[in-house]
C-alpha cells in the first residue's frame, strides 16, 4: 500500500494535520493507497504559494507556458500504461478504458498547448476623434480545480491545461476517491521543474479542503464538476469573495431513437452510452424516448445486447465491458432507484440486481426497465449507474417535450436519418450539446456546457479558454 504525500511550493510534504484516509479498489474492497487528510492551514498554505507564483508566472510567455504543457504530454504519454493501472485501481474502470482517458489527456494538453498563440485581445473603434479602445485579456490569478471521481485525470488536465497556459496558477483538490492519479502527476510536475507553487495539490474532505478553495479571498475562481448539490454548496462558499464560478454538474441526458434510425447504429451507441464507466459519467444516456413504430425491435436488440454483456475486474484480461461502481453507497443507490421504479410501474426487463458471483467489489448488473412513463422518479432523477429506462412516443412533437421536461440540460443524443427532425431537435432541445447518430464524448474544439441545473460556464475550446481570462478595456486618447 502505498503512502502519499501532499504537492505544496514545488515539493511533496506532509500535512499539520498528520491523519490519512484510505483509498479503496472498487473491483476487489482493497485499501490500495493512505492520502492526507489535509487541514485548513494546508489550504491555506497551498492557496499562499499559488499567489505568490502567479505574478511571475503571468510574465512567463504563452509560448514557454506550453512549453510545459507539451513536456507534461510527452512525460504522460511516456507513462501511460503505468498511469492507466493506477487509475483502473482506484476508480475500477476496465484497463482499456483508463489507457483511453490518459492518452486522452496527452491530447488535450496538447491541444491546450497551441493556444499560446492564438489568445487575442481586440482594438475597438471609439466613437471619440484621435482615440483608440483596447482590450486586453488577462489570466484571472489563482484558481481553485475541485475534481471528479469518475474521470479524474482527463478533467484534472481538462482544467489545468487552459488555466496554465493562460498564466493562472492552480490549485487542485482531487475526489478523496481517486486521488492517487493527481498526486502521481505531481511527480511530473516536479520532474519538469515548472516553477514552485504554479500548481499544488491538497487531499481530503470538502467540508474542509473544498471549503476553503472557494471561500478564501485569494482565489479568484473555482472549477468544479460534481454533483448539482455540490456546485450550489460551491456558489454558496464562492458568494463572498465573489470569485468566479465555473460548474459542469448532473445530467439526465435523453437519448430519442426515431423510427427512421439506423437500428443498429442507435442500438449499439445507446448500449455504449449507457454502460461506459458502468454508466457514471455525467453526459452518459439517462433515458431513451423511443418511437412507437421500432419500439419493440429497438427495446428487444437492446435487451440482448445489455444481456451479453462482460462484468468483471478491469485489470484482469481478458478485459471485460464493464467494471464495478465506485464504491458500495453508490451501487446501493442505484439499487434503491430501480426498486423505486418498480414500484411505480416500471417493468424489469433485465437485470436489477446485485450480481451474487463477486464475493467482493461494488459491480451491478445492466439493467433495462420498460413500460416507463415520464411522471416515474426513473425518468429524472440521475441514476448515475448502468440503468436503462425506456420510454415510448409517438411523434416529434410529444418528444420535444418530453426530453425538455427536465431540471437538467448537460447533454442529448437524437438517432435520426431526416434532416428536417434532426434540425427540430438542433433548434428546439434544451441542452448544451446535441449528439445526432453517434455516441455522446466531447471533442477538444467543442465546448461543454449545460444549461438549466447542469452548470454555469464551461469546458472546451475557444469558450472554455476564456473562461480563465478577464478583460482590461484600456482607452487611449492621444
Amino acid at each position: 500500500m502505498k503512502k502519499y504525500g501532499i504537492f505544496i511550493d514545488g515539493q511533496f510534504v506532509e500535512s499539520e494535520g498528520k491523519e490519512f484516509f484510505h483509498v479503496v479498489n472498487p473491483a476487489t474492497d482493497e485499501v490500495v493507497s493512505e492520502v492526507p487528510l489535509c487541514t485548513v492551514e494546508d489550504t491555506k498554505r497551498a492557496i499562499q504559494s499559488s499567489k505568490q507564483a502567479q505574478k511571475k508566472w503571468r510574465a512567463v510567455s504563452s509560448i514557454e507556458r506550453a512549453t510545459y504543457l507539451k513536456k507534461m504530454a510527452e512525460e504522460v504519454r511516456a507513462n501511460a500504461q503505468a498511469f492507466a493501472r493506477i487509475l483502473n485501481q482506484e476508480q475500477g474502470k476496465p484497463f482499456p478504458q483508463a489507457l483511453a482517458e490518459v492518452n486522452n489527456a496527452v491530447g488535450r494538453l496538447e491541444y491546450d498547448a497551441g493556444w499560446a498563440r492564438r489568445v487575442e485581445g481586440e482594438i475597438i473603434p471609439s466613437d471619440s476623434p484621435r482615440e483608440n479602445l483596447m482590450l486586453f485579456k488577462e489570466p484571472l490569478g489563482v484558481v481553485s480545480c475541485i475534481l471528479p471521481w469518475n474521470f479524474p485525470f482527463y478533467v484534472m488536465v481538462r482544467k489545468l491545461a487552459p488555466a496554465l497556459v493562460t498564466g493562472n496558477t492552480v490549485i487542485l483538490k482531487p475526489s478523496s476517491e481517486t486521488p492517487n492519479l493527481t498526486l502521481e502527476f505531481g511527480q511530473v510536475i516536479q520532474k519538469l521543474c515548472l516553477p514552485k507553487g504554479v500548481v499544488n495539490i491538497v487531499t481530503g474532505k470538502g467540508s474542509v479542503v473544498g471549503a476553503e478553495l472557494c471561500s478564501n479571498p485569494l482565489v479568484n475562481m473555482v472549477t468544479f464538476t460534481g454533483s448539482t448539490e455540490g456546485g450550489q454548496e460551491v456558489m454558496r462558499a464562492a458568494a463572498d469573495s465573489v470569485a468566479k464560478v465555473s460548474l459542469e454538474l448532473g445530467g439526465k441526458a435523453p437519448a430519442v431513437v426515431m423510427n427512421d434510425a439506423d437500428l443498429e447504429l442507435a442500438v449499439t451507441c445507446v448500449v455504449g452510452g449507457r454502460i461506459r464507466n458502468a454508466g457514471q459519467v455525467c453526459n452518459s444516456v439517462e433515458r431513451v424516448y423511443v418511437q412507437e413504430g421500432i419500439a419493440e425491435k429497438f427495446t428487444a436488440r437492446v435487451i440482448d445486447r445489455m444481456r451479453k454483456l462482460t462484468i468483471g475486474n478491469g485489470a484482469v484480461e481478458p478485459f471485460p465491458e464493464m467494471g464495478p461502481m465506485i464504491n458500495h453507497n453508490a451501487k446501493e443507490s442505484v439499487h434503491s432507484d430501480v426498486e423505486h421504479a418498480k414500484a411505480q410501474g416500471a417493468k424489469l426487463a433485465l437485470g436489477g440486481k446485485i450480481p451474487s458471483q463477486f464475493a467482493k467489489g461494488s459491480y451491478y448488473e445492466p439493467t433495462v426497465l420498460t413500460d416507463c412513463s415520464q411522471d416515474m422518479q426513473i425518468m429524472h432523477k440521475e441514476i448515475f449507474g448502468p440503468v436503462m429506462p425506456i420510454m415510448i412516443f409517438r411523434d416529434v412533437e410529444q418528444v420535444l417535450e418530453l426530453a425538455n421536461d427536465c431540471e437538467y440540460g448537460l447533454t442529448s443524443t437524437l438517432y435520426t436519418s431526416s434532416f428536417k427532425t434532426a434540425m427540430e431537435f438542433a433548434n428546439n432541445i434544451e441542452a448544451g450539446e446535441l449528439y445526432v447518430n453517434r455516441q455522446q464524448g466531447e471533442a477538444y474544439a467543442g465546448f461543454h456546457a449545460g444549461w438549466k441545473k447542469s452548470g454555469i460556464g464551461g469546458d472546451d475550446g475557444k469558450h472554455g479558454m476564456e473562461e480563465f481570462l478577464q478583460t482590461r478595456t484600456v482607452y487611449m486618447k492621444y
